[in-house]
């Protein structure tokens, strides 16, 4: 990817939703220009071993809020710039598609402000793949006739009005960044739902060697799944469609436990890929 002076400098990319073969090609040929990849947690190892140069810095500046573990995301803004005034090819790596509930904004308008050029390379976001890995067609006709995307990491996020629309609509709602309010999401459904046909599923790890899927009905929800710690990420979907994770299920459940994507010291500057698994805790 040879660069001249219009040439983007830096590349916001979506690596997927965890498989690494849920990648684009337009994505693999970005991470293989690279001179510096700036990784989030949720982000495939196999794909740095596979497709990032030898020659390339990897900079890890992931997000784990519950475990205090995050990059500010002034340091990475601040990290993009950086890099990319020194002349390199950098590729802002992120897990599923680098617009759906990131701070891809606040990068944007680090890059703009600094007159950096840029691409956005989107990617299979972490719904559609979950959804498709579960058997779950997000807007199966007879079932559904849209989809919502939300998040519901910090209680206030929602109001009162909103959630009594929620929950008389008839459209599959996907809930990022939510499996630690998952008892609080569930009652504000039984409290102004119309829950009649509806089920919640719990997809964690997807689209990984180590997905599961947990489904209940939201009146069941608390006795079945109500104490149980989810894995992160777990993505969680709601409606009628949920209904079809059993018959339409294709992905064998894993023989073991296991964490795929593992926790990496953030800021850690790996000179050779291949070397990545070290690095991991």
């Amino acid at each position: 990817m040879k660069q001249n002076s219009n040439s983007p400098r830096v590349f916001l990319v979506g690596a997927g939703p965890g498989d690494p073969d849920l990648i684009t090609v337009k994505a693999v040929k970005a991470i293989a220009a690279a001179d510096v990849i700036l990784c989030d947690r949720l982000v495939s190892p196999e794909i740095i071993e596979r497709y990032a140069s030898q020659k390339a810095e990897i900079v890890y500046v992931g997000k784990e809020c519950s475990k205090n573990a995050s990059t500010p995301q002034s340091r990475i803004n601040t990290l993009i710039v950086d890099y990319a005034l020194q002349g390199k090819t950098v590729v802002r790596l992120k897990g599923g598609d680098i617009s759906f509930f990131s701070n891809v904004l606040d990068e944007l308008k680090a890059l703009k402000q600094h007159q950096i050029p840029f691409e956005i390379v989107p990617g299979i976001t972490a719904a559609s793949g979950a959804a498709a890995y579960a058997g779950i067609p997000l807007t199966a006709r007879g079932y559904a006739t849209s989809v919502r995307f939300l998040t519901y990491y910090k209680t206030e996020i929602l109001s009162n009005d909103y959630w009594k629309e929620l929950g008389t609509s008839e459209d599959t709602l996907v809930f990022y960044m939510s499996k630690g309010n998952l008892n609080g999401l569930v009652d504000q459904f039984l409290s102004v739902g119309k829950t009649e046909g509806k089920k919640i599923a719990v997809i964690e790890q997807a689209t990984t060697p180590y997905q599961k899927v947990y489904t209940a009905s939201l009146e069941d929800f608390h006795e079945k799944l109500g104490n149980k710690d989810f894995v992160s990420p777990s993505l969680v979907v709601i409606g009628k469609v949920v209904n079809l994770h059993e018959e339409f299920s294709w992905l064998q459940e894993p023989i073991q436990e296991g964490i795929y994507f593992k926790s990496v010291t953030n800021g850690t500057l790996v000179s050779n890929p291949q070397n990545i698994f070290e690095y991991a805790v």
